[in-house]
């Protein structure tokens, strides 16, 4: 499927892995798609989040209310200590084996999560639909609206539709001769 991205759009992918990498997310999610969009400047998809108003503090933002530092004081809230849990699996299994665990994917190849890899299978169907031979970074942004990730929740936050955004891809387009 991959031979059928623009250039910018593999970029996007790239910008992705790198977006993950440097989070230290064990994978690709679909808000790292988002973020390799946004990483692009002057593409049909990058157009379409900044008319929308969708940037990367937004993104972030978005991003950080999902982090998994923050269930740390959820998990305070409900009593259970993460530094008495620290030591007792180094206790089990030696001193820093969760630091190990967390840089495990800092290198190489990041995964893709299961939803990354349908935003990526319904970019292609977005293309077929719309006629086209190639996947650009607005079909990768009209995958990302399909599925319910914090990535669409961010997009509808910011009143992009799946309909309303493929009209703007539509509209952008030139006119064929018929």
């Amino acid at each position: 499927m991959f031979e059928r991205f623009t250039d910018e759009a593999r970029q996007v992918v790239v910008g992705a892995q790198e977006q993950a990498r440097t989070r230290r997310a064990p994978r690709i999610g679909p808000e790292h798609l988002l973020l390799g969009i946004l990483g692009r400047p002057r593409t049909p998809g990058e157009e379409l989040l900044a008319e929308a108003g969708v940037d990367t503090a937004a993104v972030v933002t978005a991003l950080h209310a999902t982090d998994p530092a923050r269930d740390g004081e959820a998990l305070a809230a409900l009593g259970i200590d993460l530094d008495a849990v620290r030591q007792a699996a180094e206790d089990a299994f030696g001193p820093g084996v969760l630091d190990r665990i967390r840089r495990g994917h800092r290198g190489g190849h990041v995964p893709f999560e299961k939803s990354s890899k349908k935003v990526l299978e319904l970019s292609l169907r977005e293309a077929i639909r719309l006629g086209d031979r190639s996947i650009g970074t607005e079909h990768v942004l009209l995958g990302l609206l399909h599925p319910d990730t914090a990535a669409s929740q961010v997009l509808d936050r910011h009143g992009m539709t799946l309909y309303g955004t493929r009209r703007a891809v539509e509209r952008r387009r030139p006119r064929r001769a018929g």
